[in-house]
This record gives structure tokens, C-alpha cells and sequence, in this order.
């Protein structure tokens, strides 16, 4: 009966039908909290007796010599009670996502303008800070590496990778058509609204709980172990929400949680580093910057025979997750499209500047971005409309259903997509009333782009595609579930409870989720890749199956039934017919009396996962997720100024755990990427300093930027493969749909030379650089 069972109550889950609280629109479980106030945040803690402040001093300068610090003046200065240098450090003084080639605390040299060098504990955190700036650095500089063209010229490079699919060359040289392109992309702050912070407070017997800000509790606890010197079983790393993340708090947070853990053990009392925002931007890494450049050749039809692209990235002083970024830039570049015959190279550039990080979509948006521009350079040279060229390229039976670094592209309903919201968005009418606006006005033109969007989900590397939960059933009826994701306003608690819920036949208010907790489910992988859901989701089902394995043969017993009629709803369990029902609380009371253990744990780990980096092959995306976006925008050729007047989205997200939530994820993911690509501008000096490093000069988008009509449809076709629920990833994906206002403002742009040139505009397309490319097209 037992594997029985377990196999029927998996392939129920597993299915494309719903019911119970799975694919309702749930309330956020922390949304009440939310609007309140009342959510606890790591600087909502009460703080223990005696809890101290800690502030960082950084490097003034790029790259040099770190000769000598000078702690005096500091630790003069009011309020202070100590302050610490590398040379403090009881355990090792390296760390990293991958390579650890970090310092959290610079030694004998500094990479960039911003590094940490020493750490400054005061009575209050305005003491600490102010301390913190009175620490002296003797520095002999070096020259800096700063940009993409600077690395490039000085070899300064942490990899360089080419891969070649086909026969490229030949196709060139037999093509109808051949045109080439180049552009940027820049670098984008994660602005989570609340900064990084750590509240380190020392156990007994040598051990320390950190209360973190983190996607990543495991490798937090890691950290405090490696910089205090101890072992991982005598750190509890614990994190119930965090202010939000985008991957910016995956890896950063590391440096922050274990000086704040050194701190609190060398001072022996409890320690909160909290940045500002100014020093957030100045210390933590950004999404990478690119550079891309490209020939393509192709047919009469705008169909791509042969492809060559050079992708650029400047990493930062040390690898972070570069490497992983970049393959995922490069596994991205097709979006969509059959790439057969195909030139890839990669620079992975080492710079004195901050380290470059994860960023929502993780790469894939600079890949996809360097090969949608090259669609529109082709629909430009042929005088076509560029919808048409990227429906011509897409993946079909005629043209190759395998992506260019061998894996079967299976489930596409990409074209099925884009065909739908050409309808729905009433694409052609618009398109030849935005060519009438445009020749008869000549200051404000109009611009219209369709862009879809293909997105692998899984973590390359196999092992991190695991998950673990924990859930209890209480005498009471309740239930509690412990897993390993870590909610950042995402929705991911909410879904969770919502498959426990589904499981017992309860309302998902019934399910509790608690804190992300080293102490109660171990080694576990970050919440990231837009996988939290697929991989806890499933770990949930599997601790629900086993638990109800246990609890079936007694329900069956007080229903007088057969194991295989009970069922679980309407707040208990039943018989198939209903006749007979027992409440979740008499047979939780029932099973303790029965000895009958209430917690199970469950795992998951996804399979059919495999990826070599070296040779760019192997199955990297379990499955993959699809989109498309209709956006319209007004240029202003005077000011440079855009408005975003319109924007239509269908984007696919399986059978939706909670569509709500779903929703959210799409209209925010999507906005969000509207800034990356329209004004979010980071600028660093000759010097390496940062000099966008505040809300005064870095412009995230507002209420007012949201476009005046905004719809956004689910598509809802059940995954072709067994996840929870049939559902799909929709965390990193709808970022990408944003392409479409960045195109849509190049196409504005272009209309003054009747669309025959591909504007040379950047990304950011600031009004500065909208200006830059009218005047260039105008000349």
C-alpha cells in the first residue's frame, strides 16, 4: 500500500487539475502585516541586552597598496568600543559564491573604490559610522582597470570562451544578406528597499546566531563559520523575510554577516551592521554590464543562416557568480530562435570595480538583448516589420527544435503566444496608425515593438536543484511547514502553504510557514533561478505525502473504510463518498495516542539536469518559460524625454499556483526591467568611484512610470513536465518582456529615417542617450 499510495498521491499533484487552495488567488501571507507595518524585518528585532553597532570603512581608491591602517582616531572618538582590522580574524579571511577570492576584510591590497578595510563597533549606530570615517589608510596607488575596452586591451580577463556550432563561415560566405551591429548594456543597482543588514549575537559555548537579510541562509552560515573559525553546527543562520533581493542578496550579504559575526565575537556582545544606502551602493555588486557586437547573415525572408557575436562583461575585482552569469548569457542568446550556424565568443573581464553579481534573469537578458537587436538591424536592412522577422526565425520542426548548446527544445507554445497578443494587442492597426502619427509630426514620434521572451529555469550546476521542507501537524488541527526558500516579498510562502493546504483539504490560513532556519533544515541551496517554488513546492509535497502515508491507516480505520478511499478535505479526512468525516483535530489527537509520528521531512532535487561549461553542452533548463510583451511609447526628439503609453503582455506561467501572486510577479518583474533598460544609469568616474550612488542620482522607476494602460494576461497551459502542479517559474522571466519598451523607443527614433538604420542607442536609453542617437541619425 505504501508505494502505492505514494506514487497515486505524487501523479495527483503532479497533474493539470486543481482544486482545494492550489490556483486561488491567495492573499500574501505577510500582505495584513505588510500595509501595517507590522512585518518583522531584521531592524524590527528586539534587540538583545547590550547589542552594539557596527559602521565599515572603505577604500578611497581603485586599486593599491594597502600599506598600513591607522585605528586611533577611531577608537578616540565618542561612543566607540572597538574596532578591527583583517589581522583580528580568528578563522580565514577569503570567502566567495563559487572561487573564494574575496577577502571580507582588504589585506595588503584594495581592487576598488569602496572595499572594506576595517570595521568600527560603537554604542550607537551614528557613533560607529561617524568613527568609521576617521580611520586612516596608507595607500600607494596602482593604475585601475576600470572599463570593458580597458580589460580587453590589458588581457585583464578572468575567462575567455568560444564556441562554434555549424559551419558559420560557409554560411557567410553563401549568405543573400549579411549586416552587423554593436551596443551596450549597462550595469543595474538591485535597490532592494531594505539594505543589507546582519544581527550577530553570540551563544554559549563559543556559538553564534546570525539574524540575516539573505537568499542564501546556508552560505551565511557558512561565512560566520570560515571567519570565526569554528564549525558550521555551531552557527544558525535565520532569516523569516527580507526586504526584498533580486539577487543582491544571494552572495553580498556574506561580507556584511560575517564582520558582524566577528564583531559580536570579539567584543563578545550582540553586533548590527546595517549600511546606508550610499554605502550599499558604493560596497556591493551590481547586474554585469555588456558589451556586444555582431554580423549575422540571412535570407530574403529574414531567416538567419549564419550568426557571429562577441559578448563582453565587465566582472568586477573577483568571479562571484561571473562565470555562471555568463554561460547563462550565452545559453540565452537564441530567445527563441534557431541558431544552427553559430560564432560565440565570451570575455569575462576583470576590473577594479565593485564584484558584479546575480541579478534577476541572471545573464539571460544581456544574451537575449544582444540577439534582438540583431533582429531588428535584419528587419531594418529588408524594410520589414520586425514582428514578422522574429516569427521567421522561430524554433519549428523546419528549421531545428534543439537550442545551440544541445538541448531538445520541447513544450514550445512560443509562436502560439506571440500570436495570440498580436491579436489581442490589435498589433497591425496600431502599427500603420503609429506610421501615420509619425509623418505627420515631426517632435514627437511614436514607436511600437513586440519582443519575446524564452527563458530556461533550473540552476546550471545540478547539485543547487534541490529543496527540503519540514511540515507538522499539531493536536489542534494546524499545521506548520519549515522549507528551505526564503520569501522576499515574492510570494513563495504563500504558494507553499498552499500545496500543504491542498494536501490536508484545509484553507491555506490553516498552514503556517516560519522562519528559513539552518538549524532545522541543513545545507541548503539559495532561493534563486526562479526555482524557490519548483523545488519547495515539491519538497512540501513530498514531507505531505509521508505524513499522510502514516495517517491513512488510521483514518481508515475510524471511517471504516478502505486506505485507498480516504481523502483529505473540508478540513479533515473522508470518505470518497463524504458520508463519513473526521476532523484534522480528532485525528491528530487520535494519531499522538497512536504513537504515530506528526512531522515528516521531504526533498527534491529536479531531474534530468547536466551542464559542462567548458564545452558550452548539456540540459542546464528543466523546462522553459515563454512571454511576450506589445509596448507603445512617445519620444519626445527635443528633450529625449518617453513615455510608456501602453503595454500588452501574455505571459506563460503553467497552471498557476496563485495567480494573484503571479500577476504581481509579471507587472513588477516587468517594470523593473523597464528601468534597467530606460533609466537606470550607473556611472563611474575616471577614478573608479561610483557617482550614482543615491536615489538623487539613480532613477528607479516610480508609480507615475507605470504605463498608462497596462494588461497582462496568464497563459495557462499545464508544463509539459511533472512540476508541482503543472505550474512554472515566474520570478526572473517577465523582466525580459521589458525588451519591448527599449525596441519600441529605438523604433521611435528610427522613424526619422523612415526605419532604414538601427539607431545607435544605448541601453540605458536615457534622454541623454535617446538625444545622442536622434543627432547621430540626423547627421
Amino acid at each position: 500500500m505504501s508505494a502505492t499510495f505514494r506514487a497515486q498521491a505524487v501523479a495527483s499533484a503532479l497533474g493539470s487539475e486543481r482544486h482545494g487552495a492550489v490556483g486561488k488567488s491567495v492573499a500574501h501571507d505577510s500582505a495584513h502585516l505588510h500595509v501595517r507595518g507590522a512585518a518583522t524585518y531584521i531592524d524590527d528585532i528586539l534587540e538583545p541586552r547590550g547589542t552594539a553597532y557596527a559602521a565599515l570603512t572603505t577604500s578611497p581608491i581603485a586599486h593599491g597598496l594597502l600599506k598600513h591602517i591607522d585605528l586611533n582616531a577611531a577608537l578616540a572618538s565618542e561612543g566607540v568600543i572597538a574596532a578591527y582590522t583583517a589581522a583580528d580574524i580568528p578563522g580565514a579571511n577569503q570567502y566567495g559564491a563559487i572561487t573564494h577570492d574575496e577577502p571580507f576584510l582588504a589585506e595588503g591590497k584594495v581592487e576598488f573604490v569602496g572595499q572594506p578595510v576595517a570595521v568600527v563597533v560603537a554604542r550607537s549606530m551614528r557613533e560607529a559610522r561617524v568613527a568609521a570615517r576617521k580611520v586612516r589608510c596608507d595607500i600607494e596607488a596602482l593604475p585601475p582597470i576600470l572599463s570593458i575596452e580597458a580589460a580587453l586591451a590589458a588581457n585583464s580577463l578572468f575567462k575567455k570562451l568560444e564556441v562554434v556550432r555549424g559551419e558559420p563561415s560557409s554560411a557567410f560566405a553563401n549568405a543573400a544578406h549579411r549586416t552587423s551591429g554593436a551596443g551596450v548594456i549597462g550595469a543595474q543597482e538591485h535597490f532592494y528597499l531594505e539594505g543589507q543588514i546582519a544581527l550577530a549575537v553570540p551563544l554559549e559555548d563559543g556559538q553564534m546566531h546570525v539574524y540575516v537579510s539573505t537568499q542564501h541562509p546556508t552560505e551565511m552560515q557558512q561565512v560566520t563559520a570560515t571567519i570565526l573559525g569554528i564549525d558550521w553546527k555551531d552557527v544558525i543562520s535565520e532569516c523569516r523575510r527580507l526586504g526584498g533581493g533580486f539577487g543582491g542578496k544571494e552572495v553580498q550579504p556574506a561580507q556584511f554577516v560575517a564582520i558582524a559575526a566577528l564583531a559580536a565575537r570579539l567584543s563578545n556582545r550582540p553586533v548590527k551592521l546595517r549600511l546606508d544606502r550610499d554605502d550599499d551602493f558604493m560596497i556591493t555588486g551590481k547586474r554585469h554590464d555588456f558589451a556586444f557586437d555582431y554580423n549575422i547573415a540571412f535570407d530574403d525572408g529574414g531567416r538567419i543562416e549564419a550568426y557571429d557575436l562577441t559578448l563582453s562583461s565587465r566582472c568586477g575585482f573577483s568571479t562571484d557568480y561571473s562565470h555562471q552569469v555568463n554561460d547563462r548569457a550565452m545559453c540565452h542568446i537564441d530567445n527563441g530562435y534557431s541558431l544552427t550556424q553559430l560564432r560565440l565568443r565570451n570575455y569575462r573581464c576583470k576590473t577594479n570595480t565593485q564584484s558584479a553579481t546575480a541579478f534577476r534573469g541572471f545573464g539571460a537578458p544581456q544574451g537575449a538583448f544582444a540577439t534582438e537587436h540583431a533582429i531588428e538591424s535584419i528587419a531594418r536592412a529588408l524594410g520589414k516589420d520586425s514582428l514578422d522577422v522574429r516569427k521567421a526565425n522561430f524554433y519549428s520542426p523546419e528549421r531545428g527544435m534543439k537550442t545551440h548548446y544541445g538541448q531538445a527544445v520541447d513544450g514550445f507554445w512560443l509562436p502560439d503566444i506571440v500570436n495570440r497578443l498580436e491579436a489581442s494587442c490589435d498589433y497591425r492597426t496600431r502599427r500603420e496608425a503609429i506610421r501615420e502619427h509619425n509623418a505627420k509630426n515631426p517632435f514627437v514620434k511614436r514607436g511600437l515593438a513586440l519582443t519575446p521572451v524564452m527563458f530556461g529555469i533550473s540552476f546550471n550546476a545540478s547539485f543547487l536543484n534541490r529543496g527540503s521542507a519540514l511540515v507538522s501537524l499539531y493536536l489542534d488541527g494546524s499545521l506548520l511547514v519549515n522549507h528551505a526558500g526564503t520569501e522576499m516579498g515574492q510570494g513563495l510562502f504563500i504558494k507553499v502553504q498552499q500545496v500543504v493546504a491542498h494536501e490536508f483539504g484545509v484553507a491555506a490560513d490553516a498552514v503556517r510557514s516560519t522562519s528559513t532556519n539552518t538549524a532545522k533544515l541543513p545545507n541548503t541551496s539559495p532561493t534563486a533561478a526562479s526555482s524557490g517554488s519548483d523545488l519547495n513546492g515539491m519538497a512540501a509535497l513530498d514531507a505531505c505525502t509521508k505524513l499522510k502515508e502514516r495517517l491513512i491507516p488510521l483514518a481508515a480505520k475510524l471511517l471504516e473504510c478502505a486506505p485507498a478511499d480516504v481523502v483529505f478535505r473540508n478540513g479533515g479526512a473522508s470518505t470518497a463518498s463524504g458520508i463519513k468525516t473526521i476532523d484534522l483535530k480528532t485525528l491528530a489527537t487520535r494519531a499522538t495516542f497512536a504513537k504515530i509520528p506528526l512531522t515528516a521531512q521531504g526533498f527534491y532535487y529536479t531531474p534530468n539536469i547536466a551542464w559542462n561549461g567548458d564545452t558550452f553542452e548539456g540540459t542546464p533548463a528543466y523546462y522553459f518559460a515563454y512571454g511576450a510583451a506589445c509596448a507603445e511609447v512617445k519620444v519626445d526628439t527635443l528633450t529625449g524625454e518617453h513615455k510608456t503609453v501602453r503595454v500588452d503582455i501574455l505571459h506563460d506561467v503553467g497552471n498557476s499556483l496563485n495567480p494573484a501572486i503571479d500577476r504581481g510577479q509579471i507587472e513588477g518583474g516587468f517594470v523593473q526591467g523597464m528601468g534597467y533598460l530606460t533609466s537606470e544609469e550607473l556611472v563611474w568616474d575616471e577614478h573608479g568611484r561610483l557617482r550614482t550612488h543615491a536615489p538623487s542620482t539613480y532613477k528607479i522607476p516610480t508609480a507615475a512610470d507605470v504605463p498608462e494602460i497596462f494588461n497582462v494576461a496568464l497563459y495557462e497551459e499545464p508544463n509539459h513536465v511533472p512540476t508541482i502542479h503543472r505550474s512554472k517559474a515566474v520570478g526572473e522571466p517577465p523582466l525580459t518582456l521589458a525588451f519591448s519598451v527599449w525596441f519600441a523607443i529605438a523604433d521611435a527614433i528610427s522613424s526619422i529615417s523612415d526605419r532604414r538604420e538601427m539607431p545607435a542607442l544605448a541601453a540605458p536609453a536615457t534622454p541623454e542617450a535617446v538625444l545622442r542617437a536622434i543627432n547621430a541619425l540626423k547627421q
